[in-house]
């Protein structure tokens, strides 16, 4: 995949974050804040505008570069700082990529995810994004063949992880004041990883509606 073929897919992505908004405000309502689906609204309408104008990507390390610094100006918040980080942090790991495949995505998350660690000082166990990303990081390090074949597989690690965040009791954020009572709800943060990943699996193997 291209430099613009990933900006045609992260183009849909940022479609698809938006129009999510509904679901992870009702999550995030439930043991957070209320405000991470507006937040992750907020910063991926900023990317839409961004990758449905004129602008052309130099390379796809660029790209997500560009996705990042977006998000960290427009999202506001620990989701913003966290997610805008990922973005940052895994461009600078693939420097100079033309090409986004298993390989580079893998690179992609791994950095974005020791980033991620270093800015917000969450584990994994500790009911954040981090639970999905590390999974998808682990998940994508054994794999080989094209990325439309491994993007299913990717996100569907991602999705576990989600899963996993129910039996695990907050310790960040506002949820860490609920104790157990964040027990059986998924992290929303979580589920924007999840969701992410899955919005590019969709467009890489064309599952788009017309």
């Amino acid at each position: 995949m291209d430099a613009l073929d990933a900006k045609n897919m992260m183009a849909y992505v940022a479609d698809q974050m938006v129009a999510s908004e509904p679901v992870l405000t009702k999550f995030d309502q439930t043991i957070g804040d209320g405000d991470h689906g507006i937040g992750m609204e907020r910063g991926f309408k900023a990317v839409g505008e961004l990758l449905n104008s004129d602008y052309h990507p130099e390379d796809v390390s660029k790209l997500l570069l560009k996705i990042g610094s977006t998000m960290m100006a427009t999202m506001g918040g620990a989701s913003g700082a966290i997610f805008g980080t990922l973005f940052r942090s895994g461009a600078k790991a693939i420097k100079g990529a033309t090409v986004l495949d298993t390989a580079t995505l893998h690179a992609f998350l791994k950095a974005g995810l020791e980033g991620v660690y270093e800015r917000g000082g969450a584990k994994p166990g500790d009911k954040t994004m981090i639970d999905a990303l590390v999974a998808a990081v682990e998940t994508s390090e054994h794999l080989v063949g094209t990325l439309e074949d491994n993007l299913p597989i990717i996100a569907q690690a991602a999705l576990l992880g989600v899963e996993a965040t129910k039996d695990m009791i907050a310790t960040t954020g506002k949820a860490k004041t609920l104790g157990e009572r964040s027990l059986g709800h998924p992290d929303p943060g979580a589920m924007s990883m999840a969701f992410i990943l899955q919005f590019m699996s969709e467009f890489a193997n064309k599952q788009v509606a017309a």
